[in-house]
């Protein structure tokens, strides 16, 4: 060590043995202590800053809402069955075209055809004891009429006559609960066959086969919800994008707007399209409130395919000739010089604040109409009070103020050293 130094710290005469240990600690408490005094200290330091400026333009501007969703076909129908069988053929694949009516699948008919027989013959039976009670009808009311006749001539009595009209009267009992069994067979058949009928499953709309999800010899199962054999579109020519958009743009987005999307498989290309719908029922995911918003496609070209994801701009304001100023200069704030008065360290260790433009003070800003900027004036920042209107992101309108196209506002600022 330097003997000067050793001569200042008094390190030149016998250290005792007890402060030996602690002589290393207080050197360098000491260099720390140096280091900060001449960190804080004030010096010669430059105030001097170097501002970054734009031009203020006029031109057109227009105001954009971005969303992104799923396309659809206009119309999607899922094909199922009521019934539960094995599949004994399926006649489409996928992108067949089919048309309205036209089967798609059969499944195994074996136990419903015998239950649509043992059905017909249920109806057979119920009409044949329809025509047997009749002729029993007929019989007890000739034995009426010779009962009643008996007793006008007196050879008869009222009992024989009672009896006679008691029997006629079960008979027509007969013959109308015959009847209702042949009504009752009669539905069950018609049911029977119905269902013979819905083992052969039917497109109900013209389009194109977009799922396949049975083979042949796989068992359908139809008990508790009804199982989805197909998927079809009525058609890809025209297609609709179902897009989520923000509650803080949905106010601004409404029918008949105009917008352009892309999808990753063509990324150089722009899809138009134009707003047909706006729900009113919101959508929560994860806190975020948004609303579904439906935009009509045309696909002729078939490009575009049911599931792919899209990236669409919604075109809801276009300003012409607008003056414009960049956001950067709305947001711009200028920095605070340092008082050079400040020489005590504590004074200086306790000045320090956190910056004055906080996040609140931010978004009050952004969100008020009255704002500021700021331009130049022998290289100092000069406030200009200003009246905003709308925004692209990038650029925002600037309804109101002092500013001219051509001007130059501060965008930010670099401390420049002397």
């Amino acid at each position: 060590m330097n003997q000067d130094i050793k001569q200042v710290l008094g390190l030149d005469k016998a250290v005792s043995g007890k402060f030996r240990p602690y002589l290393k600690s207080v050197i360098a408490g000491l260099l720390i202590l140096g280091l900060l005094v001449g960190w804080l200290w004030p010096g010669k330091s430059s105030n001097t800053y170097h501002y970054q400026t734009t031009e203020v333009q006029q031109a057109d501007l227009t105001v954009m809402v971005t969303a992104t969703g799923v396309l659809q076909p206009l119309n999607q129908v899922d094909v199922g069955t009521e019934i539960s069988g094995t599949v004994l053929q399926v006649l489409v694949d996928f992108n067949d075209r089919v048309k309205a009516g036209q089967v798609l699948a059969r499944l195994d008919t074996e136990q419903l055809a015998a239950r649509l027989r043992q059905s017909q013959a249920a109806l057979a039976l119920a009409r044949a004891q329809v025509r047997e009670n009749a002729a029993t009808v007929l019989e007890t009311r000739t034995k009426l009429r010779r009962a009643v006749d008996l007793q006008k001539k007196q050879l008869g009595t009222q009992e024989l006559v009672d009896t006679a009209q008691a029997a006629y009267a079960r008979a027509t009992a007969t013959v109308e609960r015959a009847k209702a069994q042949v009504t009752q067979a009669q539905a069950q058949l018609d049911a029977d066959r119905t269902t013979l009928d819905k083992t052969e499953i039917r497109s109900p709309i013209n389009g194109i086969v977009l799922k396949r999800q049975i083979e042949p010899g796989q068992t359908v199962a139809a008990s508790l919800q009804t199982p989805i054999l197909f998927t079809l579109a009525e058609s890809l020519a025209q297609m609709e994008l179902h897009v989520s958009v923000d509650e803080a743009d949905v106010g601004m987005v409404k029918e008949g707007q105009h917008a352009v999307f892309k999808v990753d498989a063509f990324s150089q290309r722009s899809f138009p399209a134009t707003i047909s719908q706006v729900r009113f029922a919101p959508q929560t995911i994860d806190g975020v409130v948004t609303y579904e918003t439906l935009l009509s496609v045309n696909n002729e070209d078939l490009a575009l395919r049911p599931g792919m994801t899209a990236t669409a701009e919604i075109t809801v304001q276009q300003l012409k000739n607008v003056l414009q100023v960049p956001n950067t200069a709305l947001r711009f704030q200028p920095p605070k010089k340092q008082n050079k008065k400040q020489t005590n360290l504590l004074s200086q260790l306790f000045s320090r604040r956190p910056p004055s433009t906080s996040r609140q003070a931010i978004k009050e800003r952004e969100t008020s109409k009255q704002h500021s900027v700021w331009i130049l004036r022998d290289n100092q920042p000069v406030k200009v009070k200003v009246q905003i209107g709308a925004s692209d992101g990038r650029m925002t309108q600037v309804t109101s103020g002092k500013l001219k196209p051509g001007m130059q506002v501060i965008v930010d600022a670099a401390k420049g050293g002397q």
